[in-house]
C-alpha cells in the first residue's frame, strides 16, 4: 500500500536541476523522499508509527559546490518552487519538513575544510561538514573548537550556525554565535554575501548575526570562519550532591558571578538524579549511583520507568507526573574545567569552596568522569520509549537567575498533571541559566497522542512567556515553536517577516518556518 504522495514536481523542473547537479544527484523515489520528510521532531516519529509521511518533498538534490547552490535557487525562483535546506537532519523543531512540498536541497557534500590558521586561531570550513569530522580534524592539528551538542555525530557546521546552536561545553567556549568571526551565504535569488573576517566590526548591524538562527529563510549558509582554541593540556573533573535544587543553582550563580569558567555544568534535579543512577553506565547517561532513601511507591515508578511509568500514563495520563511531584531527594551537579593545568586547579578549587558553602558534599571525581565517557548516549537511546508507543521530548529554556527557580517549578508543576517530567540545568552565564525538561507522554491513539503532546507544549510554553523567559536556548524554532517565537517576539514579529520580503520576495526558502507567512 502507497504511503507516500507522488511527487507534485514538473518532470522538466526535475530535467533542469539534472542538468544543475548531475542527474545522480536527483532524487524522486519514494525511499529517499521518506527519508527526507522529517527531521527528529517528536511529533513526525508520532506520524510514522502509524505509518504516515504526510509531508513528502517532491525531490532531493545533492548539490556538490556553492555554484550549484546558485543555480537551483535562481531555477527556483524562475519557476516558482520551495527549496528546504538540508543538512543532517538532526534538529528536533521540523526546521526541514518540506511541509509545502518543494526540493530538499542537500548540502552535506559540502563538506571540506578550507584552512587551519594557527596564527588567527581560526578555521574555514563549508558548512556540510559533520561536527565530529571537523573536531577530529582539528584535535588532529592541536586545536579544539569546543562545540559540543548532543548531536555532533549526526549534525553539520551549517546546521549549527542555522539554527543558534548551543555545545555541552558551552560555558567556556561560548555558544556557535560566540564563535563565528565570518559567514558567507548564497541568498534566496542567488546573490552571495559575505561578512568580514575580524573579531569585531562597528560598521553598522552585524549582517552574520542576522543570518545566524534564521535557519535557511533568508539565506544558504555556504562557508564560515569560525574560532578556534588550542586543544586543552589539562581536564579536573568534580561532583557535588545536595540537598535540593535551590543550593545546587545557587552555588551554580556564585561561581559564574566569580568570574569562573567550567567547561561543563549540568546539574540534575531529584527526579533526574534518581533516574540516572538507575541506568546501566555502557547504555546511557550515568554520572553517578544513588539510590532514594525509602522502598516507596515513588522508587519503584522511577526504577521502572520504561514499563512501569508508560503503562500507568496509558492508562490515566499524568498519575507518573503527580506522585513524582512528591519526590524529595538529593541533586547531582557535575563539573569540568579543561585548558591549562593552573587554570583549572585554580578554577577547580574556587568551586569546590563555592559549593561546599552551600551545604554539597563532595563525591569526588568519578560522576564526572562517567558524564564525560557517557555525554552522547542518552540522546541515542530515546527510540524505546517510542518503541514502546509512548513519547519523550525535550524543552530548553533559559532565563534570568531571579526567575530560574520559578520557571522550573512553574512548568514542572504545570506539565506533571499531563506527563512525567524531569529537568536538568545547563548553558550557565553570569546573567542566567537554562533550564532542559525531559518529559514522557502517551495517547491510546495516534490522534490523542498528538493532541496530549500539542497540550503538554502549550502547558510549558504559557508558562514560559508569562515568565518573560525565552521559548528556545539552543534547539531553535522551525514549525513547530514557530507560533511561541512570534508570541516572544511580539511587534518584531513583523519586521522579521517584513525582511523575508525583502530578501526572498518569492519565498522560496524554508517557507513557512519559523512563524513567517
Amino acid at each position: 500500500m502507497r504511503i507516500i504522495k507522488v511527487s507534485r514536481l514538473d518532470k522538466t523542473i526535475i530535467a533542469e536541476l539534472a542538468a544543475i547537479v548531475g542527474e545522480a544527484n536527483v532524487s524522486v523515489s519514494d525511499v529517499d523522499r521518506m527519508a527526507y520528510s522529517r527531521d527528529l521532531w517528536p511529533q513526525t516519529h508520532i506520524w510514522m508509527m502509524d505509518n504516515k509521511v504526510p509531508y513528502p518533498p517532491d525531490a532531493i538534490a545533492w548539490v556538490e559546490n556553492e555554484e550549484q547552490v546558485v543555480e537551483v535557487l535562481m531555477l527556483a525562483n524562475r519557476l516558482h518552487f520551495p527549496v528546504i535546506p538540508f543538512s543532517a537532519g538532526s534538529g528536533v523543531c521540523g526546521g526541514t519538513l518540506p511541509h509545502t512540498g518543494g526540493v530538499v536541497l542537500d548540502l552535506k557534500k559540502l563538506n571540506k575544510i578550507i584552512a587551519i590558521n594557527d596564527k588567527t586561531l581560526t578555521v574555514t570550513a563549508e558548512t556540510g561538514i559533520i561536527g565530529q569530522h571537523l573536531e577530529m580534524e582539528l584535535n588532529r592539528k592541536g586545536y579544539t573548537m569546543g562545540h559540543f551538542p548532543s548531536s555532533i555525530y549526526c549534525s553539520t557546521l551549517g546546521g549549527y550556525i542555522a539554527a543558534r546552536s548551543a555545545g555541552q561545553l558551552s560555558a567556556k567556549y561560548g555558544k556557535i554565535e560566540d564563535m563565528v568571526l565570518s559567514l558567507r551565504a548564497v541568498m534566496a535569488q542567488g546573490e552571495i554575501i559575505e561578512t568580514v573576517v575580524t573579531p569585531r566590526s562597528a560598521a553598522g548591524p552585524d549582517w552574520a548575526q542576522v543570518l545566524l538562527g534564521s535557519e535557511g529563510t533568508l539565506g544558504i549558509i555556504t562557508k564560515a570562519v569560525m574560532k578556534i582554541y588550542p586543544y586543552p593540556a589539562c581536564r579536573s573533573y568534580r561532583a557535588f550532591m545536595f540537598s535540593g535544587v535551590h543550593d545546587a543553582l545557587e552555588s551554580i550563580r556564585r561561581i559564574m558571578r566569580a568570574g569562573i569558567a567550567p567547561a561543563a555544568i549540568r546539574l540534575y534535579d531529584e527526579l533526574d538524579t534518581i533516574l540516572i543512577g538507575s541506568k546501566k553506565e555502557d547504555s546511557v547517561e550515568a554520572p553517578v549511583k544513588y539510590e532514594p532513601d525509602d522502598e516507596s511507591m515513588v522508587k519503584k515508578i522511577m526504577h521502572g520507568m520504561f514499563d512501569s511509568v508508560q503503562n500507568i500514563m496509558l492508562g490515566r495520563p499524568g498519575i507518573a507526573g503527580k506522585l513524582a511531584e512528591k519526590v524529595k531527594g538529593k541533586c547531582l551537579l557535575v563539573l569540568m574545567f579543561e585548558g591549562e593545568r593552573d587554570m583549572t586547579e585554580t578554577e577547580l578549587r574556587m568551586s569546590t569552596k563555592i559549593c561546599l558553602a552551600n551545604d554539597a558534599s563532595d563525591e569526588g571525581e568519578d560522576p564526572a568522569r562517567r558524564w564525560w565517557d557517557n555525554r552522547y548516549n542518552v540522546s541515542y537511546n530515546q527510540s524505546r520509549v517510542f518503541d514502546r508507543g509512548s513519547f519523550v521530548d525535550t524543552i530548553e529554556v533559559a532565563t534570568t537567575w531571579d526567575k530560574v527557580e520559578d520557571l522550573y517549578h512553574d512548568i514542572r508543576r504545570a506539565v506533571s498533571k499531563k506527563a512525567f517530567i524531569m529537568a536538568h540545568f545547563s548553558h550557565a552565564y553570569p546573567h542566567g541559566c537554562s533550564i532542559y525538561f525531559s518529559f514522557i507522554g502517551r495517547g491510546k491513539t495516534e490522534e490523542e497522542a498528538l493532541r496530549v503532546y500539542r497540550d503538554i507544549w502549550d502547558t510549558a510554553m504559557d508558562e514560559c512567556i508569562r515568565m518573560g523567559a525565552t521559548v528556545t536556548h539552543h534547539h531553535g524554532v522551525g514549525l513547530h515553536k514557530a507560533k511561541y517565537f512570534m508570541r516572544e517576539l511580539g511587534t518584531l514579529g513583523k519586521i522579521f517577516n517584513d525582511l523575508k520580503k525583502v530578501v526572498d520576495p518569492n519565498n522560496i526558502l524554508n517557507p513557512g518556518k519559523m512563524g513567517l507567512e
